[in-house]
């Protein structure tokens, strides 16, 4: 049975990301999404099993009963190859339906129709990935608001803790609009306390909800806030940069996420610092929509192959 040719057979697409999880469901045929949005710590406990039971349970339920003919993931914290394919394994072991996990940040560019071209995330996190082959994924960044994750929100707010604390050591005062606006944001006490406060802030989704103060800072005329977007839009454009290095042979560069989506600043600095790296090879293209739109092609071209027997629901085999 190719369930892909039954007229009410459905696609499903499902953008995994830090904070919330989106389902849509397409009729191959046409007709109104179903879309469902859940927190991903409903559901989410980075085991792979249980995570693909509890999917395919909410997929089951979105359906509503209709033969499923593809199901398109982009995962948050499937960094590489190998995690990837446990994930994919973990469904398999469940279902027959066609199905591709990938990373959440490759779903940008399979939304713009661009295949195999990079995708870069700059949201609460920061991460560059590109597949330019099935058996070829591609990362760079991705490291954590410690050490990395440099043009996303936690990040660009740890470089402007650290151009503050640069600007005391120059003998720099209070007054300059990102250190008054870091000192309000973050409730700094003193100068000293300056490094401490950030550090008990401890998770990237608690530090990036203060990146805001950073571009207001830069729109009131400091230097220091526009120093801190300027290199944070080059890291963002040298994580591309990298993987084009590697081998990605890549056009285009769709960048989305939270901040950069909702940053002019920011968005301009990565395009034109990818510009510089690249020569202009790579088009920088800002990605605004749902990702969950690139879920949908993902699932949709999976259609191709036949589903296996008795696979009209996602849970057949559970």
């Amino acid at each position: 049975m190719n369930v892909s040719a039954n007229e009410t057979a459905m696609i499903v697409g499902i953008d995994i990301g830090g904070t919330k999880t989106h389902l849509r469901a397409q009729p191959l045929a046409g007709g109104p999404d179903r879309d469902l949005l859940v927190p991903s710590s409903q559901w989410r406990t980075r085991n792979w099993d249980q995570d693909a039971g509890a999917l395919l349970a909410m997929v089951d339920n979105l359906v509503e009963g209709a033969p499923l003919a593809a199901i398109g993931i982009g995962a948050h914290g499937c960094d590489d190859s190998a995690e990837c394919e446990a994930f994919r394994s973990a469904f398999a072991a469940r279902t027959g339906t066609p199905l591709s996990v990938v990373n959440d940040a490759e779903l940008m560019p399979l939304a713009l129709g661009f295949a195999e071209q990079i995708g870069v995330v700059a949201g609460t996190g920061s991460i560059a990935v590109c597949r330019p082959s099935p058996q070829s994924m591609l990362v760079a960044g991705g490291w954590g608001w410690i050490i990395g994750d440099e043009g996303s929100a936690s990040g660009l707010v740890r470089e402007a803790v650290r151009a503050v604390a640069r600007h005391f050591d120059r003998g720099g005062g209070r007054g300059e609009p990102l250190v008054e606006a870091i000192f309000e944001t973050l409730q700094v006490p003193s100068v000293p306390r300056l490094g401490s406060t950030l550090s008990e802030l401890r998770s990237a989704a608690t530090v990036g909800r203060h990146a805001t103060a950073i571009f207001q800072a830069a729109e009131a005329g400091s230097a220091l806030a526009a120093t801190v977007i300027r290199e944070g839009g080059r890291a963002l454009a040298e994580m591309a940069a990298l993987l084009d290095a590697r081998g990605a042979g890549a056009r285009h560069a769709v960048a989305g996420g939270s901040v950069i989506a909702a940053q002019p600043l920011l968005w301009r600095a990565f395009a034109a610092a990818l510009s510089e790296a690249t020569g202009g090879r790579i088009a920088a293209h800002l990605f605004t929509g749902d990702p969950v739109e690139g879920a949908c092609r993902l699932a949709a071209s999976l259609t191709r192959i036949p589903a296996a027997d008795g696979a009209s629901s996602a849970s057949a085999l559970s």
